[in-house]
């Protein structure tokens, strides 16, 4: 009787463990509450940027053909931020793509692509590392922003300026050499 009784509490267990197991497994889709928000916002931030853009056309077309304001001091600067806000969006766009071929499951279109492609990941450092190299990018146009509207009131200003501008290209050349090795 001891023995009939061994193989149905293994069976009973091994049945619970494996229904256990399958909640886990399916639990991997909790990443979606992550991913579709993440496309969400990086399309509204397409979306708003692309208006942006247009909205300079639109000003450029007022200056230049009918007279309008004068668009010299902003025109650069809102191209910028348009290009800034575009590279978030790029941001949003790897974070969701990666975070659902890493957890969810694969996307056929993506894997007969260069595996440097930027949507294709295979591994949480390698998301982390092409997320951070789009940051970067996008904290350096932050940085032109800033920089597009400045004044020197002093000689040490713009050596500082260009202590800032030698920084940002050794972190250009330094990311371009890490690319290289991989």
């Amino acid at each position: 009787m001891d023995q009939d009784s061994r193989p149905e509490r293994k069976s009973k267990r091994s049945e619970l463990e494996r229904r256990f197991e399958a909640f886990l497994w399916s639990s991997r889709l909790m990443v979606l509450l992550a991913v579709v928000p993440a496309l969400l916002g990086a399309l509204v931030l397409f979306i708003i940027a692309s208006l942006d853009i247009f909205s300079v056309l639109a000003d450029t077309w007022r200056h230049y053909l009918q007279g309008g304001p004068d668009i010299h001091k902003s025109v650069v600067t809102d191209i910028i931020v348009a290009v800034d806000i575009y590279l978030i969006a790029l941001v949003l766009m790897i974070f969701g793509l990666g975070v659902y071929k890493l957890f969810v499951s694969r996307i056929e279109p993506a894997e007969g692509r260069d595996p440097q492609h930027p949507f294709n990941v295979s591994s949480l450092d390698q998301l982390k590392d092409k997320i951070a190299r789009v940051v970067i990018l996008a904290v350096i146009i932050e940085f032109f922003r800033a920089v597009v509207g400045i004044s020197f009131e002093t000689p040490l200003d713009a050596i500082y300026l260009a202590l800032s501008v030698l920084a940002l290209a050794l972190a250009l050349y330094l990311m371009a050499l890490a690319h290289k090795q991989e």
